[in-house]
């Protein structure tokens, strides 16, 4: 059995369509699906069992044996999130416990931990496990997985084959719950549907004109891919924390060029005031070090922006939300 946390989420969701391509149905689904729009994602995949997440931690000694490989993608993830003790409980201590078990059943694990653990990105991207510790980030999110980070590389036991994976800036189907965190690709599409035009935030810091402002973009179905990478016995070598991006850094003006194009729809862009609440959170310059990643997967191939956003536009949201 396949236990997979988070899975009526983003990410998540679109790993167990992969799985369920795969052929493999025999999935422990664990989430909180409250009273969101987040069960739809759930509605066209095949699992053996849904788990609420409060009630794994007590239910897992029952099972643990039944278990093969463990992927907690589960977190709050919102970069908004100030409640510090919710993080802790919910990031921290919820993954401490599931990382102790599959050590001490050594049961293959893989984590999400985030990008937003770099901070303002002064001490670069490098997901070097001698440089972990320096990093700072700027919001509690990243405080959380910069935490659990840490611990993991504390530890004197660990499963024989585990992953900590540094999301960058996802994007794709199955995102719609997320409202506010949804990746620019759908916000975009909805404003253009609407007035024909898009919002972006002006620039605030010397060096970056409006619309310049860089990210790694990195499509969801390609996270999948590589955790399932992870799967295999002979990745257990490459144990460790890495980073999940592109390894190249596009402007938004390029997401949204693309969007525009994916939409046959002529460019029109307004850049507005970005927020004084964000300001000094905000992240100008984001690129992933992906120098330990090719030498696991030298033959891994990332989708680009654009045919990634074309495929999202085209087959997902141009067809009214579509789910994967």
């Amino acid at each position: 059995m396949i236990l997979v946390t988070g899975a009526a989420g983003f990410i998540g969701s679109v790993l167990v369509k992969e799985l369920n391509l795969l052929g493999r149905e025999d999935i422990i689904i664990v989430d909180r699906l409250r009273d969101t729009t987040k069960w739809k994602n759930l509605a066209g995949l095949k699992y053996a069992e849904y788990v609420h997440a409060d009630e794994l931690l007590s239910l897992i000694d029952g099972f643990e044996e039944e278990i093969s490989f463990i992927f907690h993608i589960g977190a709050c993830s919102s970069t908004t999130q100030m409640d510090m003790d919710y993080l802790m409980r919910n990031n921290v201590e919820y993954s401490r416990f599931l990382f102790e078990v599959a050590a001490t059943n050594n049961i293959p694990f893989v984590y999400a931990s985030s990008a937003a653990t770099y901070g303002d990105g002064e001490l670069g991207y490098s997901d070097d496990h001698q440089k972990i510790k320096d990093y700072r980030p700027l919001n509690p999110y990243g405080y959380s997985k910069q935490l659990f980070d840490e611990w993991v590389l504390k530890q004197t036991q660990f499963p024989s084959h585990w992953f900590g994976l540094k999301y960058f800036n996802v994007y794709g189907p199955n995102e719609y719950h997320k409202e506010d965190m949804r990746s620019l690709v759908h916000k975009a599409h909805g404003q253009i549907k609407e007035t024909g035009k898009v919002k972006l935030f002006k620039s605030h810091k010397e060096g970056y004109e409006d619309g310049k402002q860089l990210r790694d973009f990195i499509y969801v179905k390609d996270i999948a891919r590589a955790m399932l990478e992870m799967m295999n016995p002979s990745s257990a070598n490459f144990s460790g924390i890495y980073n999940l991006g592109t390894g190249k850094a596009r402007s938004f003006l390029d997401f949204m060029k693309a969007t525009f194009k994916a939409m046959d729809k002529p460019e029109n862009i307004e850049f507005i005031d970005m927020p004084l609440s964000i300001r000094d959170q905000y992240q100008y310059y984001t690129q992933a070090d992906m120098t330990k990643f090719k030498e696991f997967l030298p033959n891994f191939k990332f989708t680009t922006l654009e045919d990634g956003v074309e495929d999202y536009v085209k087959n997902y949201l141009d067809a009214q939300n579509s789910y994967y």
